[in-house]
């Protein structure tokens, strides 16, 4: 189950103004080309402090390394479904408690070392017993993992797990060598398209083609993530000419963009759940009328409108992307007549309430809140703060009434069906049903598994989820293979090319 702390930094992405600058096609250096010799600057907000994929937590790191530097046995592709990656084939049994990977002729790590199967056992199973490691938990089912022969890796488990190969696709997955001696921290070893050429913090992340890469070479020679904090500025930079490519687009600029000569704006579907969370252990919000009429005073329509339309109503704690995905934005609709009678009956008078969520994310979120919820009796006071300080107070101490932030990751329903998570929702008989939906070995009964539990966490009015984001993507012509969906939490750039 993903630990908030790397959710809640995957969240801070959500604010990313990318953008990605082809010097050969605008305003850049004379030296560099189109086609195999280009450079490609994408422009990024959140700078991770270190480089370790194995310990830095936040999706900043997921977003570029996993892919382009870092890959696993297997991986997922831009429709959620597995592929063979460092893998040539895989086979699962028909109980769901071995799996078989046979491992592809001639890989090898950015050092030249050829990738074994034991720097496969070994990495994995640093990755399952090594707490510190981000998503460790995502290998608790299993029990060994062992090399057979020269190229064949099996993993058994204690028990069915329907997510264990799309967490291979994640951080636990990934294969990194066991004998490398270099500084994770600063630098890579992986065995993908890229290799991280140089890091200079606060400023840039550059990535250069891999020579020696075993699969099909990256088609530009260079990428250099670019840190840019302001979404204006990537606006600006993109209809000034100086930039390629902007993902992320943000929803109140892109007029700017629409009419501008050479420059077509695509629209990606996310897994961008912009949840207004509820401290479900305290009070008032123990009190399910509290949390139903919270709902139904908030209008998602208008809040989606205040940020320029980029989203679609969500209802629920599944995104349209994900397994278990149902329409229920009938679930406590707004009516704010009916969230008034609800907080009379739960006797709370005209309560004031606190709002704490990150400066990464909109002022017009907490505006529309602070106006709906006055309009049913709820004084809001809105507390905007930086990134660090929402993690420590509102992700680990829980002190909050509501905060409000964009989580990322696909299949991260578990999180519903975790007690100690920030949320502090706690039902049995969620936990019970996300159970069986990975207990399973059948994916019929995994989705109804997850619909039923869904539509529990919404009749409870554990949070309102304000809206699923969509992602505006602005692309110069000459520009290709840049990816248009989930841009907060995967680049594969393998086919970025510039004619």
């Amino acid at each position: 189950m993903r630990p908030l702390h790397r959710t809640a930094l995957a969240a801070a992405a959500l604010a990313v103004a990318t953008s990605v600058a082809l010097a050969g096609c605008s305003g850049g250096s004379d030296d560099t080309r189109g086609g195999a010799d280009a450079t490609v600057r994408v422009g990024l907000v959140l700078e991770p402090t270190s480089l370790d994929i194995r310990t830095q937590s936040g999706n900043a790191l997921d977003q570029v390394l996993i892919d382009n530097v870092y890959q696993g046995l297997v991986g997922r592709t831009p429709d959620g479904e597995i592929r063979d990656v460092l893998a040539s084939s895989h086979e699962v049994s028909d109980d769901g408690l071995t799996y078989t990977f046979t491992l592809r002729d001639g890989t090898s790590f950015q050092d030249g070392e050829p990738v074994t199967a034991d720097d496969v056992v070994w990495s994995l199973r640093d990755a399952k017993t090594l707490d510190s490691y981000v998503d460790s938990d995502k290998l608790a089912a299993v029990d060994t993992i062992e090399a057979s022969g020269d190229d064949r890796v099996r993993i058994t488990l204690t028990k069915p797990d329907s997510d264990l190969l799309w967490n291979l696709t994640g951080r636990a997955g990934l294969v990194l060598e066991q004998g490398a001696d270099n500084d994770r921290t600063k630098t890579a070893n992986g065995t993908g398209p890229f290799e991280v050429s140089s890091w200079k913090q606060g400023d840039s992340l550059t990535f250069s083609r891999n020579p020696d890469y075993w699969g099909t070479k990256a088609k530009v020679a260079e990428v250099v993530f670019r840190y840019i904090t302001d979404p204006s500025t990537a606006v600006n930079a993109m209809a000034g000419g100086d930039l390629d490519v902007e993902t992320a687009v943000d929803g109140t600029l892109k007029s700017q963009l629409q009419n501008a000569s050479g420059i077509t704006l695509h629209t990606g579907k996310t897994t961008d759940k912009y949840t207004l969370a509820f401290n479900d252990a305290k009070a008032p919000f123990d009190d399910v009328r509290v949390r139903k009429a919270i709902r139904q005073a908030i209008d998602p329509k208008a809040v989606i409108k205040a940020v320029g339309g980029g989203g679609v109503e969500q209802g629920g704690p599944i995104p349209a992307l994900d397994p278990g995905y149902q329409d229920l934005t009938d679930v406590d609709p707004y009516d704010p007549s009916a969230a008034r009678k609800l907080l009379r009956q739960a006797g709370v008078g005209k309560p004031t309430l606190t709002l704490t969520y990150a400066n990464v994310y909109p002022t017009a979120i907490g505006d529309v809140l602070t106006s709906e919820l006055a309009d049913v009796g709820i004084t809001l006071k809105v507390q905007r703060v930086d990134f660090a300080t929402w993690l420590d107070t509102v992700f680990t101490k829980k002190d909050f009434d509501l905060s409000m932030v964009n989580h990322t990751e696909a299949r991260d329903f578990g999180n519903w069906a975790d007690p100690d998570y920030y949320f502090g929702y706690d039902n049995p008989q969620v936990q019970r049903l996300y159970a069986a939906s990975i207990a399973t070995t059948d994916e019929d009964e995994k989705v109804q598994a997850l619909q039923r539990a869904a539509a529990i966490v919404s009749q409870d009015a554990a949070a309102e989820w304000l809206y699923t984001a969509t992602t505006t993507t602005a692309v110069r012509d000459g520009v290709t293979g840049f990816p248009f969906d989930s841009t907060t939490t995967r680049l594969d750039l393998a086919d970025l090319a510039v004619s």
